[in-house]
């Protein structure tokens, strides 16, 4: 699993990642050729008390704020990066449904997601792992598998 690292600006406009050469990619100003093709991947959702809907399947009233969310994903993210795998964390920990399949959403196309989600997608390479990605729904890490 490679990781980039994967930011959006408050107004969740624009999705910046940095790749390990250094440089620098919008994938909002390059969509690439293959812009409407399907992707598939996996997240691990962290919800806090500003979340959409502030309660998961692992708790009933989310209280944490976003800032303790953002701490207890960047924890998850060191612990994959050390070796756990994300499935595995995703299906123990991630505030989403899809935590009983590992974080796996399936796939889906532009316009599925929130565009956030969707922008930080897209701009993935196969098996790359995003940083921290906001959403209504809450912070995110993504894993692209296809």
């Amino acid at each position: 699993v490679h990781v980039i690292h994967s930011e959006q600006n408050h107004g969740n406009k624009a999705v910046v990642s940095t790749q390990s050469t250094g440089t620098q990619e919008s994938s909002w100003e390059h969509p690439g050729e293959n812009a409407s093709a399907q992707v598939r991947a996996s997240h691990l959702l962290v919800k806090h008390k500003d979340s959409r809907r502030p309660a998961s399947w692992r708790e009933p009233n989310i209280t944490r704020t976003k800032e303790e969310a953002l701490d207890i994903l960047n924890g998850y993210i060191k612990m994959i990066n050390a070796g756990t795998p994300f499935s595995d964390l995703a299906s123990e920990f991630s505030d989403c449904s899809s935590a009983k399949r590992g974080g796996d959403l399936g796939s889906f196309g532009r316009g599925q997601m929130q565009k956030p989600f969707e922008e930080a997608t897209y701009a993935l390479k196969i098996n790359e792992m995003s940083g921290p990605v906001y959403t209504d729904s809450g912070i995110h890490v993504i894993l692209r598998t296809a």
